[in-house]
C-alpha cells in the first residue's frame, strides 16, 4: 500500500497514475481507465478526469494508491 500525499484539494485519476509512474504516459493511464483496468474505492472507474480526494483508495497493476493530506 502507498500512501499519496495531497498537496491540494483533489487530483484527477489520470494524473495520478501517471504521478506515480503506474503510466508512462497521461495518455497511457486514460487508456488504463478507460480498459475498465482500475478500481477506485473498489469500484471500476471509466472516467478518466474522476476527482480522487483525500480518503480515495486506487487499485492499479498490482499496487493499492491511498490519497491522504498532511495533518
Amino acid at each position: 500500500m502507498i500512501d499519496v500525499i495531497l498537496n491540494k484539494e483533489f487530483i484527477e485519476l489520470y494524473a495520478l497514475l501517471k504521478l506515480e509512474s503506474l503510466a508512462a504516459s497521461g495518455g497511457e493511464a486514460k487508456f488504463f481507465i478507460s480498459e475498465g483496468k482500475v478500481r477506485v474505492n473498489g469500484e471500476v472507474e471509466t472516467r478518466k478526469r474522476k476527482k480522487l480526494v483525500a480518503g480515495d483508495k486506487v487499485e492499479f497493476a498490482g499496487e493499492t494508491l491511498v490519497l491522504k493530506t498532511l495533518p
